[in-house]
């Protein structure tokens, strides 16, 4: 698992490089949409990139799903927090977030999310 979350993260590090080296107008204002969109606001960081796994899992995006793990956790977010947003997307996915909730138990797993009790 750990090779497959490795290569995601190199695709996406090489798309991101590729983007800005062409000078994409359009990659430019996504960075921009989203540095404000998960800024703190009403909504902590943390709370918006939880929103974003739930969204992620349901559409089986696993490159949503490892990159908002990740920075969930990076903003505090605990293994309860996160087991909690997979558990609403289950809900509103039904059977196929259950198959795709597999992958983002593996990626709280590979970066040592543990249960705090």
């Amino acid at each position: 698992m750990n090779s497959k979350l490795e290569e995601i993260s190199i695709q996406r590090k090489l798309a991101h490089t590729k983007l800005l080296a062409n000078a994409s107008k359009v990659y430019d204002c996504f960075l921009t949409m989203e540095r404000i969109a998960y800024a703190d606001g009403a909504l902590s960081k943390k709370h918006k990139e939880l929103i974003g796994l739930g969204i992620a899992l349901v559409e089986d995006c696993e490159a949503g799903m490892q990159w908002h793990v990740e920075q969930a956790r990076i903003a505090g977010a605990s293994f309860e927090e996160l087991l909690e947003t997979i558990e609403v997307a289950i809900e509103m996915g039904g059977g196929p977030a259950v198959v795709a909730s597999r992958f983002a138990l593996e990626v709280m797993e590979s970066i040592g999310v543990k249960p705090s009790r």
